[in-house]
């Protein structure tokens, strides 16, 4: 049984989410064997040969790889399954907005159903994924030949990038698909920040509505992250005010994060946005409100004035 995982990288480098997919891979039990998609991508090769439980390391490099589109890297994908002598049973992606991209036309192509999102995996036909907001849990169990899975990266940790004595995944290079030029980047626009990305921050700092204006939330909670060495994150509530940009956004329709501290700061608990940080494994919880549904989930709750509670909160912390 022979497992391909779909990376997720910068050319240079994996993301993290590669990594906490390639664990859950290596739990069906089969040879894990990793496709880095990209443009002069060796530095991401190398790297992902040093994974620890990666068997292989598939490569294809191609100029139309560089901006890694979903419909080049899933024909490929597809081509690579087709020509596999040995035969893939399974391929994974990270739940990401790539990962969400890619997988559904690798599942459409081969004509098997797609698993999304799953957070356990039982056997190799056999696996968890959250339902209903994360409210229920359904194990679903496929008979597919190749069965298609994104995999939501809180819930595995992340496999160990070994030293250089470590690591002895054989790299193959694999001839490139076509380009089908159906999408071209036209631009991107990355955000530069001193302070730990959301989705794989150990400490985020959240604010909600109850911040009252986007300028507040940066008075209050930008002081608060930079002490904690914490990254910000935001409610949907807060997100669709105007107050910070939508990739700060954590909630079912954002980022799922589960850090070792999450602090909510002005959140009341809408569903959508406990679904996504419910798995933090401290969860503190400020707001004015003692009837929130926030602190049903929170390890610790204070009710006070978050005016007054999180400036308090740098002081003490400086």
């Amino acid at each position: 049984m022979a497992i391909l995982v779909i990376a997720e990288h910068d050319n240079a480098s994996l993301k993290a989410t590669t990594l906490n997919t390639i664990s859950a891979a290596a739990k069906l039990g089969g040879a894990v064997h990793v496709l880095v998609a990209g443009a002069n991508c060796g530095g991401a090769a190398e790297q992902a040969a040093k994974v620890a439980g990666v068997a292989k390391v598939r490569v294809a490099d191609a100029a139309h790889y560089d901006s890694q589109t979903a419909e080049n890297v899933a024909a490929l994908v597809v081509g690579i399954v087709a020509n596999e002598a040995a035969g893939y049973t399974h391929i994974l992606a990270p739940s990401t907005a790539n990962g969400k991209n890619v997988a559904p036309r690798v599942a459409a192509l081969l004509d098997v159903a797609q698993i999304s999102d799953i957070v356990a995996v039982e056997s190799a036909d056999t696996f968890v994924r959250p339902i209903y907001a994360g409210n229920a849990m359904a194990t679903v169990k496929s008979s597919d030949a190749v069965k298609v899975m994104t995999v939501r990266t809180t819930a595995f940790e992340a496999a160990a990038v070994l030293a250089n004595e470590g690591g002895s995944a054989a790299v193959e290079a694999v001839t490139a698909g076509p380009d089908l030029g159906l999408t071209a980047l036209t631009g991107r626009e990355l955000t530069k920040s001193a302070r730990p990305e959301l989705g794989a921050a150990k400490i985020i700092v959240s604010g909600g509505r109850g911040l009252g204006s986007g300028e507040n939330y940066h008075s209050l909670l930008e002081p608060l992250a930079d002490a904690l060495g914490a990254a910000l994150g935001a409610s949907r509530a807060a997100v669709d005010a105007g107050y910070v940009p939508n990739d700060y956004q954590v909630g079912q329709t954002g980022k799922i994060v589960a850090p070792q501290l999450y602090i909510a700061v002005g959140i009341s608990g809408a569903i959508q946005h406990l679904a996504g940080m419910k798995d933090s494994k401290v969860i503190v919880a400020i707001n004015k409100d003692p009837e929130a549904p926030i602190f049903q989930v929170a390890d610790y709750g204070l009710v006070g004035d978050l005016f007054e509670v999180v400036p308090q909160l740098v002081r003490t912390l400086a």
